[in-house]
């Protein structure tokens, strides 16, 4: 069992920064794939950056390349998601998600975190 906890969402002005933090309970959480996604006003949950268990692949959505980091501290059993360059569109609710599988798509993840607001204003 994994228990998920987003911090870190809030207002933010466009070309601002946040860094989304998610903080996972269980021993086992070195064994699960990250995610995170989110849910803009009227629209459908999307996928938006993913990494593997060990830190060792990572991938993003188009839209996020080169403006988004995840990374992840087994350790301190943390998940974090860096912002820049934010955008009005990016605003939305955002999720972080675990899959034991080899499947990042919304269907697969096992467990979710109850999502932290990110608002970023023109």
């Amino acid at each position: 069992q994994v228990q998920l906890v987003e911090s870190g969402g809030g207002l933010v002005q466009a070309g601002g920064s946040l860094r989304l933090s998610c903080a996972a309970s269980g021993r086992t959480f070195s064994s699960y794939a990250m995610v995170w996604f989110r849910q803009g006003p009227g629209k459908d949950r999307e996928f938006v950056a993913g990494i593997t268990w060990s830190g060792g692949y990572t991938y993003y959505t188009d839209s996020v390349k080169d403006r988004f980091t995840i990374s992840r501290d087994n350790a301190k059993n943390t998940v974090s998601l860096q912002m820049n360059s934010l955008k009005p569109e990016d605003t939305a609710v955002y999720y972080c998600a675990a899959t034991y599988g080899s499947s990042w798509s919304r269907q697969s993840m096992d467990y979710w975190g109850k999502g932290t607001l990110v608002t970023v204003s023109s």
